[in-house]
């Protein structure tokens, strides 16, 4: 019997869940829980973590499931390193739904750095405006780098105070606009950006604003995930699920 687990937290994820559930496929899917109100979704939903591999490994073979789509985001990385090793001590088949990285263009002033340590190191000395595009979970790292003014832009408010001493936060959920971080960028005379390089077109529109107003970005690569199947497309993913024998209820 086919039965999906749907790792999710991403667009790509939402439009595959959309797409399993009209063509009728026993899928669950999963939400990390670390915004406060995720966007619903067309199938049956869990929300929050397994507890590690073995927790994964002890879901799989009670929930009886037979594949696995790893939607997640690309920085992700712990949650993509247990769904490898779950679904290798299983016998589930994995495959990555996973957004191509952004590659630059003409007139980007990028700066790659392998982690967040670098991005901090990789910030001028003197006081900047930075546009801290990271989500909430890693802005601690940044507190080493006091002497900028940070605007933050996350799903949920903070629940407390900031671990930055001058930081200001919007509240906003993608997809952005160009139009729309232009003007942001500009109004907050922002003079750097940090961003994760993530991918896709959801979020992209920072960097184009970027680009439009000659300003330098730091981009954090991606971190390294073990060897699994991945497949860029949705319509990858669905021949990948017909190559794996996953079928629709009643076919």
């Amino acid at each position: 019997m086919t039965r999906l687990l749907v790792l999710g937290g991403t667009t790509e994820a939402s439009r595959l869940a959309k797409t399993l559930a009209d063509q009728g496929f026993e899928a669950v899917f999963s939400y990390a829980g670390r915004t406060g109100a995720p966007v619903a979704q067309p199938l049956p939903t869990r929300i929050g973590g397994f507890g590690g591999v073995a927790g994964l490994v002890d879901y799989l073979t009670r929930e009886g499931v037979s594949h696995v789509i790893d939607a997640t985001h690309p920085f992700a990385a712990q949650m993509s390193a247990n769904a490898v090793a779950a679904c290798a001590q299983t016998g589930v088949a994995l495959c990555a739904f996973e957004r191509a990285p952004w590659t630059g263009q003409a007139g980007d002033r990028w700066t790659h750095v392998p982690d967040l340590a670098a991005a901090v190191a990789a910030l001028p000395q003197a006081p900047a405006r930075v546009f801290l595009a990271i989500g909430k979970q890693h802005l601690d790292a940044f507190s080493a780098a006091p002497q900028h003014h940070y605007l933050l832009r996350l799903v949920d408010p903070p629940e407390g105070p900031l671990p930055l001493p001058d930081a200001r936060a919007v509240i906003a959920r993608g997809p952005f606009t160009v139009q729309g971080d232009t003007e942001l960028l500009r109004s907050e005379t922002i003079t750097h950006v940090v961003a994760k390089n993530a991918g896709g077109a959801g979020a992209e529109a920072k960097l184009i604003a970027a680009r439009s107003l000659g300003l330098p970005v730091i981009l954090i690569d991606r971190p390294a995930v073990p060897a699994r199947d991945i497949c860029a497309t949705l319509e990858g993913v669905m021949g990948w699920l017909a190559d794996h024998g996953a079928t629709p209820r009643g076919v």
